[in-house]
Order: C-alpha cells, then structure tokens, then sequence
C-alpha cells in the first residue's frame, strides 16, 4: 500500500487539492497547506519511489520563488487597471454612456438591450473589471429595462453577460494572468484577444436580434417621451462624415512623414476635430448640431480616447501593459476630476478595492508556488503531460479534453484560481503538442469567462442579484408597481448566453486566424534563394571589407607559388595543394627538410 502512493503521490496530491477546495478552504491556503503537507509526505516516501525528488534542503528554494513573484513587473498591471476601472465606474462614465447609447438605439425594438451590450464592451475595454461593469449596468439599466416592460430573463441575462466582457476584451486582467502563467508576452496576449472579444460581442447582439424578432413583445421600443434628447440621428452622421474626411486628409498630409502610424494619427485628428467642434456647439450654443448628436460625440470621444491612451499605446508598442496601466489609471483621475466627482472618498474606495484584489492575487500566486515545487518533486508535470498528450485524436482530442475539463471546473473555481492551479499544469502538454500558447490562452480565457455565467455558481450572476429589486418596488417615473426580479429569472437569463460562449470557443478553434493575426503577414523567405558568400583573403580576394582582402604582407599563401629547390639558404616549401604534410622546424640558418610527399607515417624533423 505504501509503494502504491509513493509510485502514485501525484495523482492523489491533486486529487487532495480539489477536496481541500470543496471543503470550502481558501485557495490562497488549500494550495500552501496541500503543498507543505505532501512535501513533509514525498520526503519520507523518496527511498520507495524514482519519480520522488524531493528532499528537505529543496525548501531553502522558496524564498526565492516568493522573490520571483513579489519582483514580478507584468503583475504591477493588475493594480493599476483595477484603480482605472473602480475610479471611471465612481466617475459616472457607465452612467452617461448607458443613458446617451440607450437615447440613440431607443427607436428601435431591443434598443436598451443593444445599448447594454455596446456599453458593456467599451467599458470592458476602459475598466477590465467585471464587477465594476455588471454593478454599474444592473444599477442603471436594470430599473429602466423593466420601467418599459423588457422580459425579466433577457434583461437580467443581457446585463450579466455584457459585463463579463471585461474578461475577454483588453485590458482585462485574467489576460495578463494568463500571459504571466504561459509565459508570454502581455500585449501579444491582448493583441490576439481583441477580435475574439469584438466577435463575442456581435453574437450577443445577432442574439438579441433573434430574440426581436421571435418574440416581439419581450423588447420594446423606447416610448417617445422617454427619449429626453429628442431625434437627430442624420445630424450624427453629418458630423461623423466630417470626422472621416478630415482624418482620411490627416492621412494623405501624414503619410509621406509619419508611414504606417499616419492612419492612426489621422484618425486622431478627426477625432480631436469633431469632438471640439461640438463642445464648441454646445458652449456657444450655436446648436449647428442636433442635441442627440452633441452628447453622443461628447459621452462617447472620451472613454475612446481612454482605450486609445492604454491598448492604442500597447499595441504600437510605445508602452508596456504596466506603463499603460498607470497612464490609464491617471487619465481615470483625470476623466473623474473633469465631471467633477474625483473625492478623497472616491479615491479612498478605488485604493481599498485595488489593494484587496492585490492581495488576494499575490497569496494565491505565493500559494502556487509553494504547491508547484512540491507537485514538480513527484514529477506531477509529468505525469499531467502524459495524461493529457495520451488522449484520442491528438491535438483536437486534447482541446476538446481541456476545455471540457475547464467548463466543469469553473463551477467551482473563479478565472483567477484556474489561471494559477490548471493553467500551469496544462501549459507544458500545449507547447509539446506545438500549440501556439497565445492561441491557447486566449482559448482558456473565453472558456473560462462562463465561469461568471454558470449558475448557480457564477460571480457575475451574484453581482446582478446584490443590486436586482428583492421586493416589489413604486417607479418614480411611470408610477408603476414594478415586480421584483427573482433569483430564478437571473439563472435562466444566462443559460443561452452560457451557450453563446461555448459556440465562441468553437469559432475560435475553428478559426484560430481570429486569435493568430497577432503575429502578423512577415515575408516569406525562399530557402534557395539565400547565398552565402565566404570573404576572401588575398589581393584580388574582396577581402573583409578593405580592398585586396586582409592585406597580408607578402599576400595570401594561398595566392603564393612553391619555388624551385635549390642551394643556398632557400627554403623549400611543401608541394603545392598537399595539404597532408606537418610543419617543418629547421634550426636558424640550417636548410630546413620536409617530409616525404604524402608520407603520413614520418613525424616532423627537428633540426
């Protein structure tokens, strides 16, 4: 029995880790204490098993794993997006934009639904915060989706999954874990995220757009005197022909400078353009603009202009994650000043915030530590490579396999204790199969993004339900009793965007260009085609860069002819091309002998 667990400890620590887990203990300290605990075991079992290194000196190794992750610069991101998140979500922003998009896409059937959604994502691409996201819409949206009768299921639902965007969508946090554990670099990992997230997103809205059509009732329109702001559509799109031409001329005047970044900074020029011009129009009252027009330019420019400042610098690689993390956080400081609403109790809230999911990332990440030395020791890695490289069907068999086993597991376990318990263990198999790792993150990380949406269990789902109406309720507005939304409502509502997500992992296996564009088209370089040129060394030679080769004096013995043997102090010379010979020392003055030709059996004579 004891050679079975020793062969076996592997296995059966991990197995350990999960009931550790179920048991409800926090992961920070299931993983330190499952670690320690198996370690104290695989010492005592060493002498019974070959796959056991492990020994007592090998736990002078922590300090400087602690070390490694505490000097962590990617991780420093985490801090700084989570300050910029909480601070734009105290600012206001979530609330201008939901009330400014909800206005212009209120005419139409599901308007407030595809409001949601495109909300959703600018704040996913501006916060990275899921909580922040969800509290924010189910706070505003919520009340105003069931004021005009919107169905309880798709409303709830809608929410929920807008706000899980910030888990796909750049800057979103679980990325940067995710790069951190694979070992990849942070902007590639966003780089290749941003479509799938774009596409994830269109989905939702094809969703609603079925949901319009099949049930016409459960989306209405926005009534007209809800809609504060009046028409003026046509006026938005004047002013946003305007902005095109004027960037598409910025690029033209750019383009023989600036090269590639022209477009970029002509898109900036036009941006800058239309958005003075309509603070101008509102200032002066001029009122050229519609004020449909005027407030969507003015809501909408800067939270575009903050997604620009972190991924638009990312991506042209002037910053790093980290760097645009902090320029992020100061243009949150900066957006909450200008509204107003930037207060000690404001930058209070976003500093505590910011420190307890520091700190709960950094003792999960120290927990992980301590557990991967001890799960390495029994070879437990290997053991996981094998397992998972051994299945069916080869590299699809082992995807399917995986993302199987990270559906299920996000029951129970939220992305950031996936990121840092399964992804490492999975990692190895990924790259030995020749999975591009980038690829493979961005797979888990849509994957793992249903872990906010399973019920009963997931967090975005809790988050809805903490500021959901429990009891009927008196709208201020219509004057109508409102039913509250029960906790049934909120599971069901998220069911079919559970499905979207998982059919999103099967586009993204299917189409894996989504994700690998992030490497770029590069020139393709014909092997038969490369000639490779061995410098000479004599006076015709070409030499190494100096006329007549490397000048040496007397030239090249290569170039040198032997000279006829005769009397005298001549020296002889070895026949010419007969390369066989060893050296000849002669005595100063002593005609120097040579050894027979081609005779390889005579040592050299020393004279």
């Amino acid at each position: 029995m004891i050679e079975f667990i020793a062969e076996n400890l592997a296995p059966i620590m991990f197995a350990s880790l999960i009931v550790f887990l179920l048991l409800g203990y926090p992961v920070a300290f299931s993983l330190a204490a499952n670690g320690l605990l198996f370690f104290i075991i695989g010492v005592e079992l060493a002498p019974l098993s070959d796959s056991i290194n492990l020994s007592w000196p090998l736990l002078n190794a922590l300090p400087d794993r602690f070390w490694g992750v505490m000097s962590n610069d990617t991780l420093l991101a985490i801090p700084f997006f989570t300050f910029m998140g909480i601070v734009l979500e105290k600012s206001g922003m979530a609330e201008d934009l939901l009330d400014t998009i909800g206005q212009l896409f209120g005419p139409i059937r599901g308007g407030l639904a595809y409001a949601v959604i495109f909300v959703g994502a600018l704040l996913a691409a501006t916060t990275g915060v899921v909580a922040a996201s969800v509290i924010a819409m189910g706070l505003i949206s919520l009340p105003i989706m069931l004021r005009y009768g919107y169905d309880r299921k798709v409303a709830s639902g809608v929410i929920a999954a807008s706000g899980t965007l910030a888990q796909i969508i750049p800057p979103s946090l679980v990325l940067i874990v995710l790069a951190d554990q694979l070992g990849r670099s942070v902007g590639d990992m966003y780089a290749g995220a941003l479509i799938p997230g774009l596409v994830l997103t269109g989905l939702y809205m094809v969703y609603i757009l079925i949901m319009t059509i099949l049930k016409r009732d459960s989306m209405p329109a926005l009534p007209l005197e809800a809609r504060t702001l009046g028409s003026g559509v046509t006026s938005l799109f004047i002013a946003l022909a305007v902005a095109v031409g004027i960037a598409y001329a910025a690029h033209v005047y750019l383009y023989p400078t600036q090269g590639e970044n022209a477009d970029i900074l002509g898109g900036t020029v036009g941006v800058a353009f239309i958005y003075i011009v309509a603070l101008l129009d509102r200032g002066l009252k001029i009122n050229a603009m519609s004020r449909l027009a005027q407030q969507v330019i003015i809501v909408l420019i800067p939270p575009l202009a903050l997604i620009f400042l972190v991924l638009g610098t990312i991506f042209l690689g002037i910053a790093t994650p980290t760097e645009g993390g902090a320029m992020g956080a100061v243009g949150a400081l900066i957006m909450a000043a200008a509204k107003s609403r930037l207060t000690m109790d404001v930058v209070r809230g976003a500093l505590t915030a910011t420190t307890r999911l520091s700190a709960f990332v950094l003792f999960i990440l120290i927990g992980a530590r301590v557990f991967s030395l001890t799960f390495y020791g029994v070879n437990g890695h290997i053991w996981v490579e094998h397992l998972l490289t051994a299945m069916p069907g080869g590299e699809t068999g082992f995807l399917i396999t995986v993302n199987v086993l990270v559906f299920f597991l996000a029951f129970f376990l939220d992305f950031f204790e996936l990121a840092f318990i399964i992804v490492p263990l999975l990692a190895p198999a990924a790259d030995k199969l020749g999975i591009d790792l980038i690829w493979f993150g961005v797979l888990l990380g849509i994957n793992m993004q249903t872990s906010f949406m399973h019920p009963p269990f997931g967090f975005a789902l809790f988050y809805l339900r903490s500021v959901a109406a429990k009891v009927p309720y008196l709208d201020k507005i219509t004057g109508k009793n409102i039913q509250p939304v029960t906790t049934g409502q909120i599971y069901w509502g998220a069911v079919p965007f559970v499905g979207i997500q998982i059919v999103m992992v099967a586009l993204t296996i299917m189409f894996p260009q989504m994700v690998m564009h992030y490497k770029g088209t590069g020139t393709a370089v014909d092997p038969n085609t490369i000639k490779i040129e061995v410098p000479g060394f004599g006076a015709g030679g070409g030499g190494l860069g100096l006329p007549g080769g490397l000048q040496l004096p007397g030239g090249s013995p290569l170039d040198q002819k032997p000279a006829d043997q005769g009397g005298g102090a001549q020296p002889q010379t070895a026949p010419s091309n007969d390369l066989s010979q060893p050296p000849s020392f002669g005595n100063p003055g002593a005609q120097p002998q040579t050894a027979p030709s081609n005779d390889l059996s005579q040592p050299p004579s020393f004279n």
